[in-house]
């Protein structure tokens, strides 16, 4: 079968603009790896890309996506095997070449991850991009160790609930925010010990709990907050600017040293497929599927995706969507 059904976005529009069509089904080639496609995740990436809001790098018309989990069908000239399961996410997908939207994707080598786990592809496929994001932020970004205090800023985002629960398996005491009062109960679900109801302003909140500042804080609404984001941490703590949930990223008339606070670490994080360990992808995967960690999940099928491209753009659910092919 030549033929696959895949979503194509002809140029940036609103969710009518993208529109499921049969196209070629991708052939493989050497140092690239045809994935059948299980399930893909939804990013806001993705819909940055739908807004207009995306860089340069973005060509049209595009089958978006920047993951995607399923089956290795193909993957001549490279180290993976066909029939295994693996993921693929970031390194240009749905942006300079055509990403997980699809049944099928071809991505080069160095955006796959191998993984070995039971669990569903429903879950499965709505883990890759937002545990590397949260794990890369934690590890790598901050720097969380063991009865840290982590803020999260911007709780209940997919990213923010999965950094939430990792800090939390790592032995942190974590603080999440969130602006609407009805959504702390997730927060707490996910094992986080005080939930703060954002106004825009939480530092001295986060003080009323730890007087010298967190010792980390992620900071995933984006530019709006960032600057109360650093002043609820403690000296020698660390920001870590890893989201955008406001579509704000540029910061006017930015002056480090009034902006920052003396002594305060600002850091950024953009992993890729490299960032994640495949052994880390398969634990979490396994935790998920013995019960041990509740990842809040909210599937689609591929005709849905105007739905879901809508719901993520009015920020209507409380969990990592996450979109089934349909394919068996």
């Amino acid at each position: 079968m030549n033929k696959m059904r895949a979503v194509v976005l002809d140029g940036p529009g609103p969710v009518s603009s993208l529109q499921i069509r049969e196209i070629q089904k991708p052939r493989a080639r050497d140092g690239w790896v045809l994935l059948k496609v299980m399930a893909f995740g939804l990013n806001r990436s993705e819909l940055h890309t739908r807004l207009g809001l995306a860089g340069p790098d973005v060509t049209f018309p595009r089958v978006l996506g920047i993951e995607a989990a399923g089956f290795i069908e193909a993957a001549p000239e490279t180290r993976f095997k066909e029939g295994a399961k693996a993921v693929a996410i970031m390194g240009g997908m749905g942006r300079s070449f055509d990403g997980g939207y699809a049944e099928f994707t071809l991505v080069p080598e160095t955006n796959v991850i191998s993984v070995e786990t039971d669990l569903d592809w429903t879950r499965l496929g709505a883990l890759p991009e937002v545990l590397q994001t949260a794990w890369g932020s934690l590890h790598v970004g901050v720097d969380l160790n063991a009865g840290d205090h982590l803020l999260v800023r911007g709780g209940t985002s997919s990213v923010g609930l999965m950094s939430a629960i990792l800090a939390k398996r790592l032995g942190a005491i974590v603080i999440a925010t969130t602006r609407q009062k009805e959504r702390a109960q997730r927060l707490r679900e996910c094992g986080v010990d005080h939930v703060l109801i954002d106004d825009g302003k939480v530092a001295a909140a986060v003080r009323a709990i730890c007087p010298d500042g967190v010792d980390g804080a992620i900071e995933l609404i984006g530019a709006p907050t960032l600057r109360d984001t650093l002043q609820s941490c403690r000296k020698g703590g660390t920001t870590c600017f890893t989201g955008m949930l406001s579509n704000q990223w540029i910061i006017d008339q930015f002056y480090p040293i009034e902006f920052i606070p003396t002594g305060v670490r600002l850091t950024a994080y953009g992993g890729g497929a490299s960032d994640l360990p495949s052994a880390v992808l398969s634990e979490i995967a396994d935790s998920i599927h013995r019960g041990e960690i509740h990842w809040p999940v909210k599937a689609y099928t591929m005709d849905e995706i105007a739905q879901a491209h809508d719901d993520m753009e009015h920020n209507r659910v409380i969990a990592k969507q996450v979109v089934l092919t349909g394919k068996t």
